[in-house]
């Protein structure tokens, strides 16, 4: 139960944190005075970690993992928006991935003994199922319908044998 309220608390951190991001730098139109999506990716950070420094003990080790994936993830989201392909989406995903581990190992902290394994179990567990469903994805699209080797089919039906074509339907 702890661990799910963890991954929902740790979901809603990385939207508020981009709300705060959209507010502190809005889009303006033909602005050439704008910082780039670096610069602007590289203030919000530091400004993160100066509000980290305000803290204290385990909190201060869980606002600094939410910063570093936040930044981790403008990273990825840039590359992304520069070069939209299935790898790039794939390491976008990755990233995120990475980022609410991070946070969610860092909340873990906060706890003891077995609770504590099983928190650190939960959230590896988590990130792992995302990294490997956004995997299956980013296959699934560069495949474009041919079956891929070696990669687990959980859930999908089996590739035919008859050497027709697979039927797609929608």
């Amino acid at each position: 139960m702890k661990t799910k309220f963890t991954a929902i608390a740790a979901s809603l951190t990385f939207t508020f944190a981009a709300g705060a991001y959209a507010q502190t730098y809005p889009a303006s139109s033909g602005s050439s005075g704008q910082p780039s999506q670096k610069q602007q990716t590289e203030q919000q950070y530091k400004a993160a970690m100066e509000k980290c420094n305000g803290m204290k003990d385990n909190a201060k080790n869980i606002c600094k993992a939410e910063a570093d994936g936040q930044k981790k993830i403008a990273e990825a989201q840039a590359k992304m928006t520069e070069r939209d392909t299935p790898r790039n989406r794939l390491k976008m995903e990755q990233a995120k991935a990475d980022a609410q581990y991070d946070v969610a190992k860092e909340r873990c902290n906060d706890q003891v003994g077995d609770a504590k394994k099983a928190c650190n179990k939960e959230a590896k567990a988590t990130r792992d199922s995302t990294i490997a469903q956004a995997e299956k994805q980013s296959q699934t699209q560069t495949s474009s319908g041919s079956s891929a080797g070696g990669s687990s089919s959980a859930g999908q039906a089996p590739a035919p044998n008859s050497g027709q074509p697979p039927v797609q339907s929608k």
